[in-house]
């Protein structure tokens, strides 16, 4: 079984929630027709008063003839449709421009709200960090604390409730719920279910850039229950998506505690303790010896522990060729299938790598080709561990390095050794450069690793890649 998939979750408790099938209804509570006749009067109250705008077609409550001939679902005894436009007011927001003209560090000035002042993934904006000079609040839109804003481009939708007054950009749109209409709460969890998305997806207009406009937030349908249901509902809602976090809590200690596991199955691997020796394999230093008879096994210089009967130990450079390697001229190549970059290869990702069609002259970077078989090892920022072995021929950018294996080496063994702690700390004690640290290639040659023999190699790669797709499947 895998993973329970919180994201899922935690829309199914909103599904359930504006549905009406969270908590039961209560006869004695208010029917919403009532609540919505009573919103209608304070709305042409409002409007008279010049608080608001009068909505280009005037709606009476109960009039459902600008309302969908077929509605989303049934809804529960009590409960109502209505427009977002019959419940809120709905604006967008205005930039002054030129903006620079217009901010200010001064204290008197106004809170200029923008998108990313809302933390990610939040609920609430608490705070700005800019501030526009009073002259600027009569060419935006001033909202106050309590209202809504839903962001009308690019990542269009997603609400957010003010704790602070100020004014907003033509990137937002402010939804002012009639003080008597919603529970705050209760609104934004509606806001942010699937199927209010869904309808400001289907709504969103722009060739380029999917955007909201007002009238379309406006005629947005959503289900409306008494303001007593509606408390009831959030304080249910609230309840479950506690249990969710708690879960979400669990699986972030589960992915911890999964990358520490095969962060020591790595470990074991390499330290000759994952798989039994076998005295019938023939000792490594006699393979070596055997390719090159001037081979001389290095020194136990920064590797720690002892060595199983049969291993040895050797520089890089001794047992596979680093950097093997020609510069290619990206002008002729036209298309290629196999066109590798950095962001390519995710940590822990498969012995092969995602097959992408490329255009190799639109990489930037692209300036080094790689042979079947070969390890591909990212020497930028080695801490993110991107070790992948190419399944064809094909290009890649030259923070990539190709490594071929010699024939005492496998390169899936090589791998291993490259992901492992043990050469994580050695990169990390040589990397050059603060911002994008890198290994140099003398100092990548240089590096001592393990060698098993040849046949306890096979052992151990069988070994890691079993562990590792059980691990995966945990």
């Amino acid at each position: 079984r895998g993973i329970m998939d919180t994201k899922k979750l935690r829309q199914k408790i909103l599904d359930l929630a504006i549905h009406g099938k969270l908590v039961p209804q209560d006869p004695n509570d208010e029917p919403a027709s009532v609540l919505l006749e009573r919103i209608r009067k304070e709305k042409e109250q409002l409007i008279k008063e010049g608080k608001i705008k009068s909505p280009k077609k005037s709606k009476s409550a109960g009039d459902t003839s600008h309302y969908p001939k077929e509605i989303p679902w049934e809804l529960p005894e009590g409960w109502v449709w209505c427009t977002i436009g019959d419940v809120a007011d709905v604006a967008r927001g205005g930039s002054p421009r030129p903006i620079d003209r217009y901010l200010t560090d001064d204290s008197s000035g106004v809170n200029w709200i923008k998108i990313s002042d809302a933390e990610q993934g939040g609920k609430y904006i608490n705070s700005t960090r800019q501030r526009i000079i009073p002259e600027g609040v009569s060419r935006s839109r001033f909202v106050h604390s309590g209202d809504f804003l839903l962001t009308n481009s690019m990542s269009f939708g997603r609400p957010y409730i003010l704790n602070i007054d100020g004014c907003i950009h033509d990137g937002w749109l402010v939804i002012s719920p009639i003080h008597t209409a919603l529970y705050k709460d209760y609104f934004y969890y509606l806001l942010s279910s699937d199927y209010a998305y869904q309808q400001f997806s289907d709504q969103a207009s722009g060739a380029v850039v999917s955007n909201l406009n007002k009238d379309k937030v406006a005629d947005a349908l959503i289900p409306l229950p008494s303001i007593s249901e509606q408390k009831r509902i959030v304080e249910k809602v609230e309840k479950w998506l506690s249990v969710v976090d708690l879960i979400d809590d669990g699986k972030s200690k589960m992915y911890e505690l999964a990358d520490d596991t095969k962060e020591k199955v790595l470990n074991l691997a390499i330290h000759g303790r994952l798989v039994p020796q076998d005295p019938s394999d023939e000792p490594a230093l006699e393979l070596l010896k055997r390719i090159n008879p001037a081979f001389k096994p290095s020194d136990n210089l920064h590797y720690d522990t002892k060595l199983p009967v049969g291993w040895c130990l050797a520089r890089l450079e001794e047992v596979a060729e680093y950097g093997d390697t020609s510069n290619v001229d990206v002008a002729s190549i036209a298309t290629y299938n196999w066109v590798l970059e950095l962001e390519d290869i995710e940590k822990d990702t498969a012995f092969i790598l995602e097959k992408k069609n490329k255009a190799a002259r639109e990489i930037s970077g692209v300036r080094h080709s790689f042979r079947k078989g070969q390890v591909l090892y990212s020497k930028l920022r080695t801490y993110l561990n991107k070790v992948l072995i190419a399944p064809e021929d094909g290009f890649c950018t030259t923070e990539i390095v190709p490594i071929t294996a010699s024939k005492a080496l496998l390169s899936e063994y090589l791998l291993i050794v490259l992901r492992s702690p043990y050469f994580l700390k050695y990169t990390a004690s040589c990397v050059y450069g603060v911002k994008m640290p890198r290994l140099g290639t003398n100092d990548a040659k240089k590096a001592i690793i393990p060698i098993p023999p040849l046949a306890e190699q096979v052992r151990i790669v069988k070994k890691v890649s079993d562990l590792m797709k059980v691990i995966s499947l945990l």
